[in-house]
């Protein structure tokens, strides 16, 4: 609960006010919602406005449906970013290192070329359409992001084109590899567009990284509105760029000059060679307790701390000391799973020698499993860190189906039966006066991308049963609203990676391709339909009328798959040495090597010789218990004390917020924390005038200005001469080698093996 205040309404004007208080919480969220305000919500209800302070400092709640929206120069500008940007982030997406530009980069970018064309462009009519409607209005400059961005990131599908043929000598024709990504990118366009009652609609489905984006949008147009406050001060439009300027101009110390500055693990740099030391405060390889980073890109690795509530921030912080400070050093220094001959904390999977565990040891010459080598070589085995998040998984995925059911299933059955015009909530009787997109337009594009899905994996070799993508489907159909209600709330995702490799792995057990294309159309059918839905979200709270965010953000994802294919088409038939570890200009494919070491592992090791009984990472399946368990406690404990602290922990956040690791390490965590806690509780608490005023634009600006950067230094800097810029100066300096020149930086265990001995089970 954060004590709400508003100079222009007094606790008695509240208590006074004719507005039944209960009455007005009950209509917000028919959930206990740990957002919910109680003062905050009046306010928002006597002003007509979001009962959510957060939403109503970024969001107005007015709109003018004369503003151009759905334009000639919105299309054309829209459709132009999303093909560059597509194109360039597949192209750098098999380079590492890498660069990306990333959504709000777009936004930032989409902005000077509007302006540009409003001033440039003739006032005339081509075919009855006007090339220049006048000024540039922020809701054509929404509806280019959203084009630009829906398809800008690199498909996920576009993985299994790559590991088909580099791993496994599978190359097929460009319509087969068309069709499986546009199957698996709009089947989960399909799917959000129908749950927008559950996920867009509710006012208390705030989806809080939208917010940020919001405030950069009326920043940008300088849009003024009662939400930010009275407060005195600096404008926001100038406040941004002062803000972005010193984003983009210091990330060049961390990020190029000082990159100990990053990696700012300072106890290991006194004692360099101590392993237990560099295993408790590394940021490399251990568990980051040396808490300090000055590189804003490490704070927001995993979501900006300034948009995500402070109570989710502290359910993930707990859960991050509790499994990572307490459970990870109890596991690991008490040799549970060997894990003394590994690093405490790694991505990395090893063979019963400590060294990395290779897969072509193990694999015949069309990558099914070779039994007898594998019984000759080595299990496989996790470093603690990487065990656990396994661990972790399988209990957000319990978890989050016990939660929803406990906690949100009144809020579904209400949803499933309210119109749009009857919510309560102004944005939603605001855009009930568009004409809506009708569901069966959904279910088309839905029907048609099943049909597509069917025929890719049926006239082509991919041992993959139509049962089985069913079954795929319905995974992420079954889960994407518990998940969605969950990332509404808290800017957390809980992730369908590891279950979907799980269940095929036993499933289909030997088919390492039916595994990745389960696990695609599993995992991102469920990510792609939140990712479409956060953009209604957007649309939703920047009033762009429906019809024309379906056909933007339809017609924008399928030219960018399309792209997309055709880039990393041309890469692998004119880049000599697509893909090997040793290509000259760096293209050497990181993420497909992790996707195919996936494949190899779940698909052609598979689950059964890891998880089940007597194999070494049995007790990890004792997590779905846990998982299972843990909210039920928290809802008994909240029947008998319901205004107790326990109504802000959540489970699924606790497990899924921490599972990032790896990739994350903890010094994305812990620095973040705490960012959280001084923006999100204590300037919140005490400055709350400022926060709502600067808050999200100050993240928009950091966000936006290191994303700047890093573009900036990539192109400028290391791209340049195949990265020797500096080779001997600026790079070999102290500052930029000291984090690398201990024993985090090397990732060393805290047990060595003698020449020729091996640890683990001697049968497997």
């Amino acid at each position: 609960m954060v004590d709400f205040q508003d100079e222009r309404y007094s606790s008695t004007d509240l208590e006074k006010s004719d507005i039944k208080v209960q009455e007005v919480l009950k209509n917000i969220a028919d959930f206990d919602d740990p957002n919910i305000d109680r003062d905050g919500a009046i306010v928002g209800a006597l002003e007509d406005d979001s009962p959510y302070p957060e939403v109503r400092s970024a969001v107005a709640n007015t709109d003018d449906p004369s503003i151009p929206c759905n334009s000639f120069r919105a299309w054309v500008i829209g459709l132009s970013w999303a093909i560059l940007i597509a194109g360039l982030n597949q192209f750098f997406f098999f380079r590492y290192p890498s660069v990306s530009i990333s959504n709000i980069a777009a936004q930032l970018l989409a902005f000077p070329v509007g302006r540009a064309w409003a001033k440039v462009m003739p006032n005339v009519r081509v075919f009855g359409v006007k090339l220049n409607p006048g000024p540039f209005s922020i809701k054509e400059h929404v509806l280019i992001t959203i084009m630009a961005t829906v398809g800008g990131t690199s498909a996920y599908a576009t993985d299994i084109i790559a590991v088909q043929r580099v791993y496994y000598g599978q190359i097929y024709s460009f319509v087969y590899q068309w069709m499986v990504v546009m199957s698996t990118q709009l089947i989960g366009f399909s799917i959000g567009g129908i749950l927008r009652r559950f996920l867009v609609q509710p006012p208390s489905m705030i989806w809080p990284s939208n917010l940020v984006t919001c405030a950069l949008f009326n920043t940008l147009h300088s849009q003024t509105y009662a939400g930010i406050g009275t407060r005195g001060g600096i404008s926001r439009e100038r406040f941004f760029y002062y803000a972005w300027i010193c984003g983009v101009l210091w990330y060049f110390v961390p990020g190029y000059l000082f990159q100990g500055l990053s990696y700012f693990s300072w106890v290991c740099w006194i004692v360099p060679d101590n392993i237990v030391v560099n295993q408790m405060f590394g940021y490399v390889s251990g568990l980051g307790m040396s808490m300090v980073t000055f590189d804003w890109s490490q704070i927001t690795y995993i979501g900006s701390p300034l948009a995500t509530p402070w109570w989710a921030e502290a359910n993930i912080a707990v859960g991050f000391i509790f499994f990572f400070w307490l459970v990870v050093p109890a596991l690991y220094y008490t040799n549970a799973w060997d894990s003394k001959y590994m690093p405490v904390s790694s991505r990395t999977s090893y063979d019963h020698t400590g060294a990395s565990y290779d897969i072509t040891r193990i694999i015949n010459s069309d990558a099914s499993l070779n039994l007898t080598a594998y019984e000759e070589y080595s299990p496989l085995f996790l470093s603690t860190t990487f065990a656990l998040s396994y661990g972790l998984s399988f209990a957000s995925i319990t978890a989050t189906l016990t939660h929803a059911f406990l906690f949100f299933r009144k809020q579904i059955w209400i949803q499933s039966r309210r119109s749009m015009h009857e919510q309560p909530d102004i944005h939603a009787r605001l855009m009930s006066k568009y004409k809506q997109v009708p569901e069966w337009w959904y279910i088309i594009v839905f029907l048609t991308m099943f049909v597509i899905g069917v025929i890719s994996i049926e006239l082509w070799h991919t041992e993959f049963p139509v049962w089985a993508f069913v079954l795929s489907l319905a995974i992420a159909f079954f889960y994407v609203i518990p998940i969605g209600m969950i990332q509404a709330i808290t800017n957390q995702q809980v992730g369908l990676n590891v279950i979907t490799e799980l269940v095929v792995g036993y499933a289909l057990p030997g088919r390492p391709i039916a595994m990745m294309m389960f696990k695609t159309w599993g995992y991102i059918t469920m990510t792609q339909a939140l990712t479409f839905t956060s953009d209604f979200k957007l649309g939703h709270y920047m009033k762009i009328p429906p019809r024309s965010m379906f056909w933007g953000q339809v017609v924008a994802a399928a030219i960018a798959g399309t792209v997309q294919l055709g880039v990393q088409a041309w890469m692998f038939s004119n880049i000599p040495d697509m893909c090997s570890a040793h290509q000259k200009d760096g293209f050497i494919c990181p993420s497909t090597e992790v996707f195919g070491t996936a494949s190899f592992i779940w698909g052609v090791i598979g689950p059964q010789r890891q998880l089940s009984s007597g194999q070494v990472y049995h007790a990890l399946l004792y997590f779905f218990l846990i998982g299972a368990i843990c909210p039920v406690i928290a809802w008994l404990i909240s029947l008998k004390w319901p205004n107790s602290f326990i109504r802000y922990v959540n489970f699924p956040v606790i497990f899924t917020g921490i599972g990032g690791i790896p990739p994350a390490t903890p010094l994305n965590y812990v620095p973040w924390a705490i960012v959280g806690f001084i923006f999100q509780y204590v300037i919140r608490r005490r400055y709350f005038s400022w926060w709502t005023k600067y808050n999200y634009v100050l993240s928009a600006a950091m966000d936006s200005g290191v994303g700047i950067s890093i573009i900036l230094i990539f192109f400028c800097l290391q791209y340049p001469q195949n990265g020797t810029i500096g080779l001997n100066t600026v790079q070999a300096w102290w500052g930029n080698t000291v984090y690398s020149n201990t024993a985090d930086g090397k990732s060393l265990p805290l047990l060595t093996l003698p020449e020729g001995s091996t640890f683990g089970p001697t049968t497997w």
